[in-house]
């Protein structure tokens, strides 16, 4: 038997890792760039959320304090409006639940500020990732504010 001869196939080997390994890089790259819309997709609509709660004026405290340079906020007034349009708002693609944190609220009367958390749906691993029971949650944060002047 010759020297060479023992070495026969083992390029095989080689060119099948390379190929798993080709393909793995691939699929998660199509899984991050997923997870990646999918979070555009919710600090769109967080935005939109906070610029339709920064409207959400608090009748009660408007009546006792006036109106002022802003419009006034509370969190409960805040929350409320966030959760209405989140309500509203059809989900976009790529995205198969969400919801207002509970840390959406106005910490200083005058802004907005929003946080939807949602779960990402990812093609090519999350029924992996389901199985083992996660997944991929985001979470943004948006702020407005409506000053009156």
């Amino acid at each position: 038997m010759p020297f060479g001869r023992r070495d026969e196939g083992q390029i095989s080997v080689l060119i099948l890792g390379l190929f798993l390994l080709v393909t793995a890089l691939v699929l998660g790259a199509i899984d991050v760039t997923a997870a990646q819309l999918a979070r555009m997709r919710l600090l769109d609509t967080a935005d939109a959320v906070a610029l339709d709660a920064a409207d959400a004026l608090d009748e009660q405290s408007a009546y006792q304090q006036g109106l002022g340079d802003r419009v006034a906020l509370t969190d409960a007034s805040v929350r409320q409006s966030a959760t209405d349009l989140l309500a509203r708002t059809p989900r976009p693609v790529g995205v198969s639940d969400w919801a207002v944190v509970p840390h959406t609220g106005s910490p200083d009367g005058a802004t907005a500020v929003v946080t939807v958390s949602g779960h990402a749906d990812l093609p090519m691993t999350g029924w992996f990732l389901q199985s083992l029971g996660g997944g991929v949650t985001i979470t943004v944060t948006a702020r407005a504010r409506a000053p009156l002047g």
